[in-house]
C-alpha cells in the first residue's frame, strides 16, 4: 500500500477524477473506473486486469472489502482520502473503494450467433439495465451505435452490475455496415408492418435491435430487417420503457429455443 493521496493537486487523483466526469479522457487513455466493491468483484471473478485499486483508510475495516483485497494481493493499492474519493464516486454512500482498468479491446462484430444491437439509446440507466438482460439471455456480443450512451461510464458500469465483464460490447459501431455483413435474421421492434413478436420465429442466427423510446430504430436500420416485431400490448399504449421491452424480446428468444 502506497502513502495516503490527500491533495487535489496530485496527478493521479486527477487523472482518477477526469476518468470519472469525462468521456474524453476515457476515450484517449482507454481506461476506465470500478466503483465498488461488487464492480470489482466481477471483474475479478472473470480474470479481468486490474490496474490499481484505490481505497480509503475507513474501508479497511469493513469485513467485505478486506475479504476483497485479500484475493486481489496481487494488484496495486493506494490509499485515497475519503474527501477525495467522494469527488471521484457518483454513488451516494460512497464504498470507499475503487479501481481502475483498462478497457477491454472491442474485437470485430460477429457475423452469425445472437447478438443485441442498440441504435441510439441515450439513457445510461437503460443502457446498464440491458446490459444485465444480455447477459442473461445469453447474447452473444452487444453493440452500440455511436449515439448512444458512453457504455464505459461510472453510471452504465453501475447500472450493468457487472455485465460489463461477462459480453463483448462494442461501442460506436456503424450499426447499418455491420448489419449488412450480419448473414442471420435481423429482428428490430417497430409499429408499422410489424408481427406480433409471439408470433414470430426467432431461433437460429439472430441479431436483434432495439431502437430509442423517442425515435425508435432508425429508417436505414429498419430497411434491413427481416423480422419487424411489435410487443402486444393493451389498446392505447403504445411503447414500454426500452429496458423493459428488451428484456421481453431477448427472453421470448430464450424461450422459443429451450430444448
Amino acid at each position: 500500500m502506497t502513502s495516503l493521496i490527500h491533495s487535489a493537486q496530485n496527478p493521479v487523483y486527477k487523472h482518477l477524477l477526469k476518468l470519472a466526469t469525462h468521456r474524453r479522457e476515457r476515450l484517449k487513455t482507454h481506461q476506465t473506473l470500478l466503483d465498488g466493491a461488487h464492480l470489482l468483484q466481477s471483474w475479478l471473478a472473470a480474470g479481468l486486469p486490474i490496474e490499481c485499486i484505490y481505497i480509503t483508510e475507513d474501508a479497511l475495516a469493513n469485513p467485505e472489502i478486506t475479504a476483497l483485497l485479500d484475493a486481489a494481493t496481487a494488484i496495486p493499492r493506494t490509499l485515497l482520502s475519503a474527501d477525495l474519493f467522494r469527488t471521484v464516486s457518483e454513488l451516494p454512500s460512497p464504498t470507499g473503494i475503487l479501481a481502475l482498468i483498462d478497457i477491454p479491446d472491442q474485437g470485430i462484430p460477429l457475423k452469425s450467433g445472437f447478438c443485441l444491437a442498440l441504435d441510439g439509446i441515450q439513457d445510461p440507466g437503460n443502457v446498464g439495465s440491458i446490459l444485465r438482460t444480455a447477459v442473461a439471455a445469453g447474447v452473444e456480443q452487444v453493440w452500440l451505435s455511436p449515439g448512444c450512451a458512453d457504455v464505459w461510464s461510472p453510471k452504465v458500469l453501475r447500472a450493468g452490475m457487472g455485465a460489463h465483464a461477462s459480453v463483448q460490447i462494442i461501442e460506436r459501431i456503424p450499426l447499418e455496415d455491420a448489419c449488412q455483413c450480419f448473414a442471420g435474421n435481423i429482428a428490430a421492434t417497430m409499429l408499422d408492418g410489424a408481427s406480433d413478436l409471439y408470433d414470430t420465429d426467432l431461433h437460429g442466427d439472430l441479431l436483434l435491435v432495439m431502437g430509442s423510446e423517442g425515435s425508435g430504430v432508425s429508417t436505414a436500420i429498419a430497411s434491413q430487417a427481416t423480422r419487424r416485431i411489435r410487443i402486444p400490448m393493451v389498446p392505447g399504449i403504445e411503447s414500454l420503457n426500452v429496458a423493459a421491452a428488451t428484456a421481453i424480446c431477448l427472453f421470448e428468444r430464450v424461450r422459443q429455443t429451450r430444448s
